[in-house]
């Protein structure tokens, strides 16, 4: 495909004179057209959602989730998959990066790499991506050779793979079992796919991490329930999710929460549910960590 034909890469009417406007102007067009956005990921909802589920059951598997990328798109993966580790409590392995470049390219452009299948497979096979695993490729043109060389890897592997692109009829669609089409148009700058087309991808990759994670039992109604306590301030948070999910004083919750050795999941069966350590532990360990399974085993309040 011809890089002109692709959607992202067009220029857009409206910002055609946008170095002759005032500042106020070019604010006021690049925050409509950023506000479109959303409107673009709500129509791919459906497509989203498959890509949870996917995730879901490579977790439950004792799989990975992979991000893949180039760019903006792969340091978007990276940012994302390093937020989900401190605001889940998950492992630092469960959400692997891969990124053209590596980790020098995070700060600074080393944009020639993209265009390599072969290092998309070598970086595929070096963290060792098995069936058990779900890829994700991020591009915005939903073509970069990079990410083609993972995807094609991954699915030989039999792992099931995902592209979160910024076109309609990605070529990289030929390698995925589920395609996001966030289908965001011209930019305000021609081409600088950093802006609405990044916008969408962050939508996307927030989507499918936190609805992942809560999917998996990191989340009680709407609490972060993963919290690892580090500090005197995390003993507080703790103490306070406790407390607000099972309507125990603070004093009281501060309690349980010690007796379970500051594990806000184990302290929160444990207040719900009135039973001891024990028991709550061995009921978390059969239910994968899911406190609202296990709480339901136990016949607590659900």
């Amino acid at each position: 495909m011809k890089f002109d034909k692709l959607e992202t890469e067009g220029a857009n009417p409206r910002t055609k004179n946008l170095d002759e406007l005032s500042t106020y102007e070019m604010l006021r067009i690049m925050n409509e057209e950023d506000a479109t956005v959303p409107l673009s990921v709500r129509d791919v909802l459906e497509e989203v959602a498959s890509a949870v589920e996917h995730c879901v059951n490579s977790i439950e598997s004792g799989g990975r989730i992979v991000y893949a990328g180039a760019g903006t798109s792969g340091r978007l993966g990276v940012l994302d998959a390093a937020e989900v580790v401190p605001t889940f409590g998950v492992s630092k392995d469960l959400f692997v990066t891969l990124m053209a470049g590596g980790q020098e390219a995070l700060a600074n452009p080393v944009e020639h790499v993209e265009d390599s299948i072969e290092q998309g497979e070598l970086d595929a096979i070096k963290v060792g991506i098995s069936r058990k695993d779900a890829v994700i490729g991020i591009s915005a043109s939903g073509r970069t050779p990079y990410v083609e060389g993972i995807l094609k890897y991954a699915r030989k592997q039999g792992a099931k793979t995902i592209v979160i692109c910024n076109v309609g009829k990605p070529y990289l669609a030929e390698f995925a079992d589920v395609t996001i089409a966030v289908r965001t148009g011209p930019e305000v700058v021609t081409g600088s796919t950093r802006l609405k087309a990044g916008t969408a991808q962050k939508l996307v990759l927030n989507m499918i991490s936190t609805i992942t994670m809560v999917k998996v039992g990191r989340v009680f109604g709407n609490y972060m329930i993963g919290v690892k306590i580090l500090n005197r301030k995390l003993v507080d948070r703790a103490t306070r999710i406790v407390s607000e999910i099972s309507n125990l004083s603070y004093e009281e919750s501060e309690k349980i929460l010690e007796a379970s050795g500051r594990e806000v999941p184990l302290a929160i069966l444990m207040a719900l549910t009135g039973l001891g350590k024990e028991k709550c532990e061995d009921s978390l360990k059969r239910n994968r960590g899911h406190v609202r399974s296990a709480l339901k085993e136990l016949g607590g309040v659900n």
